[in-house]
């Protein structure tokens, strides 16, 4: 490999390890050790604003709907996650996070925007967009093996 190719690689290989090392043992020392980093991104799959059906969220995280059904059973027995009912079909479910999933969701949030700032700190507009432009090529890139 080229040494940029090497570095670019090394880099992103190390950031992504880090960030799923650091959200796991921030979440282990928090008051929400008792979910796990998998959990945690299935609350942030059902989001604080909108009320989504387990297909929804299924379907964003890329598993299938009786799997998300087992980690929901565990997130509202742990209390962070609610099932209701629609008032237009009573035979349609939607999720939806408690408040201590509300918490969480906002604290993870709090995590990432933390982490955009320091990334973007001291950058020219330039350098932000030029940033940005990588990042969008990496995304599609990854999309293709989706």
């Amino acid at each position: 490999m080229e040494p940029n190719l090497a570095t670019v690689n090394d880099y992103l290989v190390s950031v992504f390890n880090d960030i799923l090392v650091i959200e796991e043992s921030e979440l282990k020392k928090s008051q929400f050790n008792d979910l796990s980093i998998t959990e945690m991104h299935t609350i942030e799959a059902i989001g604080m604003y909108k009320k989504k059906t387990t297909t929804e969220v299924a379907k964003e995280l890329q598993i299938t709907v009786g799997t998300l059904t087992t980690a929901i059973n565990r997130l509202v027995k742990k209390g962070y996650v609610e099932r209701l009912r629609s008032d237009d079909d009573r035979r349609v479910v939607k999720l939806s996070l408690t408040k201590q999933g509300k918490l969480l969701f906002r604290v993870h949030q709090y995590f990432h925007r933390q982490m955009i700032k320091n990334v973007l700190k001291d950058m020219s507009p330039e350098e932000e967009a030029i940033l940005l432009k990588a990042l969008k090529n990496l995304h599609d890139f990854l999309q293709e093996y989706k």
